[in-house]
């Protein structure tokens, strides 16, 4: 799989389908390729996920020419015990705040990074 990111070895904290999620949240009308890149998974792994998601209602897609647009239902309540009552916008707002401090970090001198993590 050319483009495709070393697979990491061992357990993570997020699931596949959180991470595909939030990659289909940051555009709705990205390939299944290009998400399989961002989230190291294979192109196959994304459409089972997809379907997963779409099957529980997480989200929906309709075709737009050679390309689908997919539709988020934030309003969804995540599904294991543990986070009850947690919204599937709650989860992505906490996903996107971590990018938006990861990207700030990446392009922040290191001095000024150091006096934001005391904060």
């Amino acid at each position: 799989m050319d483009g495709v990111p070393e697979t990491h070895a061992g357990w993570t904290f997020l699931t596949s389908h959180a991470r595909v999620l939030a990659a289909i949240a940051e555009d709705h009308r990205t390939r299944i390729r290009d998400i399989a890149v961002r989230c190291r998974l294979t192109e196959r792994a994304v459409q089972k996920i997809i379907a997963d998601l779409e099957q529980d209602g997480y989200l929906t897609h309709t075709r737009e020419g050679r390309t689908n647009a997919y539709r988020i239902q934030p309003g969804t309540i995540l599904r294991h015990p543990a986070e009850a009552g947690m919204t599937v916008e709650a989860l992505l707002s906490t996903l996107a705040q971590h990018d938006d401090r990861r990207e700030r970090s990446s392009t922040t001198p290191p001095d000024e990074r150091d006096s934001e993590l005391a904060e």
